[in-house]
Parts: structure tokens; sequence; C-alpha cells
């Protein structure tokens, strides 16, 4: 992949106030701060409490805090509203996601700033768009399982959650997309707007298929592991050693390939498998042959034959096992990051390149209040105004700094 990079990212010039915690939030200014935005993240004295998280929230602070400023601010003192709304004053973006009316209480709110500054664009991330569930408190967990996700994932009677946090960093996404359409808006007609965006709909949008899958049949989804499949072969093969593999024919051409590289011709002939629906309506007993076929092939030689022949494939890979993916090595997509406790290791870039790289890491991801100084002074606040803010435990620095 080419190391080009262009001089000067998209974003670079726009500065974005962010008041979040957790992954929605984050993930917009992580991909608005990947592109080049200046973000800069407010954090309450202590730090945002995603930075202490254990188990499956551990990698969450960073992963989606990259590229970004922090500031430490007490916004529940007059003192540490007054520096945000000044901070937000030479902002171009105001980014949040707490509870609904949250920011209203402290004076924060679209209506109040945008008062101040009408160029701004506020973007919140809620749970829910306006409307009957939107005092309702939402977690990717609650939008899965009311949103059919969970079900269509789970077995049949078994609902269960997608293996990462689907909407809330989908969730994220729209919300920086909606802060670019309202940042092109913005060239045209000199305003600002509130953007929001949410974790249900979010999730309606992805089981979208699945309503659309019901609308044409008139016949209910089934969960995906029980599902009739579009591909007669698209599946999880267990072989030899016990060893699984992905295996995919989703084609015509791609039948007779398989066909031919794996000495099954005569299936080429029966008419019962002429064409990928027929293929589809004779799983039930083509599927125990093909198993039975398959079984004695080591994983890595159906996957190397699959590879050569340009069949779709897949290892099973466990998250852990991407950090030597040579695919992710050579072409740069892991980049070096510190861990808050100094360690280092790599993490994903964002899933696009410009000029042939991804955007890369900036800054890494910040330690509390690690800019407070530097955003206070250029807010104009003096040093023994920072200091006496420091003091009465308004604002916070860095310890390490």
């Amino acid at each position: 992949m080419s190391s080009r990079f262009p001089s000067r990212l998209p974003y670079e010039g726009i500065r974005v106030v962010e008041f979040t915690h957790m992954v929605m939030g984050p993930t917009c200014g992580m991909l608005l701060a990947d592109l080049g935005a200046e973000v800069i993240k407010v954090e309450p004295i202590g730090g945002d409490s995603t930075r202490r998280l254990l188990g499956s929230g551990a990698g969450f602070f960073p992963m989606f805090n990259r590229n970004k400023k922090s500031i430490a601010l007490d916004l529940k003192q007059a003192e540490g509203i007054e520096a945000a709304r000044r901070l937000i004053d030479s902002a171009d973006v105001v980014s949040e996601n707490f509870k609904a009316g949250v920011m209203e209480k402290l004076g924060l709110g679209y209506a109040a700033l945008k008062a101040r500054n009408p160029r701004l664009i506020y973007v919140s991330h809620k749970g829910f768009l306006p409307g009957p569930y939107d005092n309702r408190t939402a977690l990717d967990e609650v939008v899965q399982m009311m949103g059919g996700l969970a079900y269509m994932t789970g077995r049949p009677g078994d609902p269960l959650r997608a293996g990462a946090s689907v909407n809330d960093i989908m969730g994220g996404m729209f919300g920086a997309l909606g802060a670019m359409a309202a940042l092109a808006q913005r060239e045209r007609t000199g305003e600002g707007m509130e953007v929001q965006a949410s974790l249900f709909e979010n999730n309606v949008f992805l089981v979208g298929q699945h309503m659309m899958q019901h609308a044409v049949t008139g016949n209910a989804p089934a969960p995906m592991p029980s599902r009739i499949s579009a591909w007669a072969v698209y599946d999880v093969f267990t072989v030899k050693d016990g060893e699984q593999v992905f295996l995919a024919v989703v084609s015509d051409k791609q039948w007779d390939i398989f066909c031919r590289a794996f000495g099954l011709t005569e299936w080429l002939s029966d008419p019962r498998l002429k064409t990928n629906n027929d293929r589809v309506l004779a799983r039930d007993w083509l599927m125990p042959l093909l198993r039975s076929h398959l079984a004695d092939y080591p994983a890595s030689e159906l996957a190397a034959r699959f590879e050569r022949e340009g069949l779709p494939f897949a290892p099973i890979t466990r998250p852990e096992q991407l950090f030597d993916d040579p695919h992710l090595k050579a072409t740069g997509g892991l980049a070096p990051v510190t861990l808050p406790d100094g360690r280092e290791t790599r993490v994903p870039l964002a899933p696009l390149t410009l000029d042939g790289a991804q955007p890369p890491i900036r800054l890494q991801p910040p330690a509390v209040g690690e800019h407070t100084d530097e955003l206070l002074r250029a807010a104009g606040y003096r040093d023994d105004e920072i200091a006496a803010l420091k003091a009465r435990h308004i604002t916070q620095g860095d310890k390490t700094s």
C-alpha cells in the first residue's frame, strides 16, 4: 500500500468539543479526529469513568479516544461551566451523549449555545430519537434485544447480542456523518444545526434487511443459525483434528469451480443441483454429504485451495490473533498506541484510505487533563487564573506533566 498521505487532512482546522463517555459519543469524535479535526475531550475531575472499566469494557478508552486532547472540568461549578462555554465559543462542533436534559440543565444545550454561536453544529448521541421511547435508558444490548438483532443473532429461544458494540460504534459513525453533512450545509448557509444519532434507530437500520425479507416473502425471518440461507454452501465446517473453517460457494460459476476442484464433477450433471436456488432447496441432503467429503481435509489445505480457486473462505479467528494477521501487518492497519499504564500495543486504524493510506494516529489517547493548561490559555485564561482553578478543583492538569 502506498505510504502517501494528504498534506492536509480533510477536517484540519475544525474544532470539536466533546462531552462524551463509553463508546457511542467517543466514536464520533475519534472519526472526526482521525480525519484531522482538533477534538477536545471534556472530562470530569478524576477523568472519564470509561478509563476504569474492567472486562469487556477495558479496551473502550484506548480504542475510541486517540487523536484527542483532554481537559478536565468540574461542570457542577459555575467556573467549570464558564470554561466550557469559552472553549465552545471557538468550536465548530459540540458532541455529547449525556442523558436527555442533562446538557440543558448545565446551560450547554443546543438552544443556549446556538444563541452564542449560530454557526455551531451540535451532535447529540442518544438511545432513541425523539418520540415515546426518548426518556428510556438505553444500552447497546437493550436496543439489540428490543430491535430484533439479538433475536436474529441467537438460536431460536436463545437471543444473543452481537459480539461487538455494533450499535454504539455505528451510532457514533452516523453522528460523525451527520456532523460532516452539517458542516457541508454550513458552507452554503452560514448556519449551524442540531444533529441527532441514536442506538435504537441504528439497530433498526441494521435489521432492516430482515424487515424487508418479511415484506418480500411474507414469512417471519428465522434467526441466523436456523435461517434458510440465500446460498447452499455458506457455513462453518468442522474438519480434520476438529479445526473449523468457513466456506462459501455463492454463484453457479463458483459451484462449477468448487466441484471440479474437489472431485465432485458428478454433481455438475445432477438436475437437483443445477442452480443456486436448487442447491438451497437440496441443503437437507446435500450438506451432510459435503461435510463428510471435506471432513478429512486439514483446515489449512481447504483454505489454500479455496484461495487458489478464488472462492470465499475464512479461518475462525479470535480477536487476539488479529495482532499477528499478515495482511494487517503488511498494510500497517494496526498502529502503535500507548495504553494508560504506559505499555505499548497496536490498535486498528479507521477502515478507509485517503491517497492510499489510512488516517494516522497523531495523538495518543490522552492522560486526564493532559491539555488543560494549553487549552485554557488559548481560551484567554492567565496562568494565575489556571492555578486558582486547579487549587479549587475546578480543573485538573496531567499529573505526569
